[in-house]
C-alpha cells in the first residue's frame, strides 16, 4: 500500500476515533469522570437501530431519529440512575461506578440480541471510491466520517463558546459549588452532558459498525484507541482531541503497515508515552489544583 493510501485511510479511521473521543470528553469536561461505560452505551444504541431497520422495517432515517433520541434518554437515564444516587463520590467512585454501568449494559445487550456477529450498513456504499489525487483513493465511508466529525466539530465550537449552557457546563466542571452559588442547576448540565455525550457515541457506533461487524464486544477496541486519542489530544480539548484522533489513526495505520503483529498495542503505548512525556495532552493546559 503506498504511502498517500495508508494517510488517507490512516485519517478516516482517525476522524471516527476523534469523534467518539469527543464523546467522552464532554462528560470529562463537565464531571472530571472518564465515562468507562461510552462504548457499550454506543454499542446499545446501534443495536436499537439495527432492530428498528431488522424487525420493524422502517427506513434508515426514521431508525436514526429514533436512536438519536433513545441515546439521549439513555444517558440522561444513566446519569440519573447509577450516578446521582453516589453521595460525595471520589473521582474513582465516579468511575467504578461507570465500570459497572458498562458490564450491565453489555450484559443487558448480550441477553437481547445474542452474542453473534451481525451486519450493519449505512445507506452509504463503501464499495464507491474516489482518487482526487494519484495513489489516493477515498471511498463514501471515509467521505462520510470527515464530513460528519467537521460538522460535530464546529457545532461544538460554537456550543461551548456561544451558548450558555455551554458556558454553565465549563463553570461547572472547573468549580461545581461555584457555579451553584451563581445558580447554574448543575443536576441538569451534567444530565445534558450524558445525554449529549451518548449521542455524539451513538453516531460513531454507527460508523464503526459499518466499517466492522455488529456484536456486544465490538466496542471495545474502538473505545481504547479513542481513548488514546483524546488522551494524546488532551482531554480538556476537543480541538485537540480532533486532532489527537487523526494523529492515532494514521500512528496505528503506519505502525500496523511496518508491523503487523504490534498494531492492536498502538494505543496502549500512546498512553503510556503521553502519560510519562505531557500528562494534560498535546493541545490541553495543565492545571495545578491548590488545596
Amino acid at each position: 500500500m503506498p504511502f498517500g493510501q495508508l494517510f488517507v485511510e490512516g485519517l478516516a479511521i482517525g476522524a471516527c476515533y476523534g469523534l467518539f473521543a469527543t464523546a467522552v470528553v464532554i462528560i470529562y469536561k463537565t464531571s472530571e469522570v472518564v465515562n468507562f461505560a461510552q462504548g457499550e452505551m454506543a454499542m446499545f444504541s446501534t443495536f436499537v437501530a439495527f432492530h428498528i431497520l431488522n424487525f420493524y422495517g422502517y427506513p434508515f432515517w426514521m431508525a436514526f431519529l429514533i436512536t438519536m433520541l433513545f441515546s439521549i434518554a439513555m444517558g440522561v437515564l444513566i446519569e440519573f440512575l447509577f450516578l446521582r444516587p453516589a453521595k460525595h463520590p471520589t473521582i474513582l467512585g465516579m468511575i467504578v461506578i461507570t465500570l459497572g454501568a458498562e458490564m450491565f449494559l453489555m450484559g443487558l445487550a448480550s441477553w437481547k440480541w445474542g452474542a453473534e456477529q451481525q451486519f450493519f450498513a449505512l445507506p452509504i456504499n463503501p464499495s464507491v471510491t474516489y482518487e482526487p489525487i494519484k495513489g489516493m483513493i477515498i471511498n463514501n465511508w471515509s467521505i462520510a466520517v470527515l464530513s460528519v466529525s467537521s460538522l460535530i466539530m464546529l457545532i461544538l465550537f460554537v456550543f461551548f463558546k456561544y451558548t450558555r449552557l455551554g458556558t454553565a457546563m465549563r463553570a461547572t466542571q472547573q468549580n461545581k459549588n461555584a457555579a451553584k452559588i451563581m445558580g447554574i442547576r448543575t443536576e441538569r448540565v451534567f444530565s445534558f452532558a450524558w445525554g449529549f455525550s451518548s449521542l455524539i457515541g451513538a453516531i460513531a457506533g454507527m460508523f464503526f459498525a459499518s466499517r466492522a461487524t455488529l456484536d456486544p464486544a465490538f466496542m471495545m477496541e474502538p473505545f481504547l484507541r479513542a481513548f488514546a486519542a483524546a488522551v494524546l489530544g488532551g482531554l480538556m480539548s476537543i480541538p485537540g482531541v480532533i486532532i489527537g484522533g487523526g494523529l492515532m489513526g494514521l500512528i496505528e495505520n503506519y505502525f500496523g503497515y511496518i508491523w503487523p503483529e504490534w498494531k492492536p498495542i498502538v494505543a496502549f503505548i500512546v498512553i503510556v508515552l503521553v502519560l510519562c512525556i505531557k500528562p494534560s495532552g498535546l493541545f490541553a493546559k495543565h492545571y495545578v489544583k491548590k488545596v
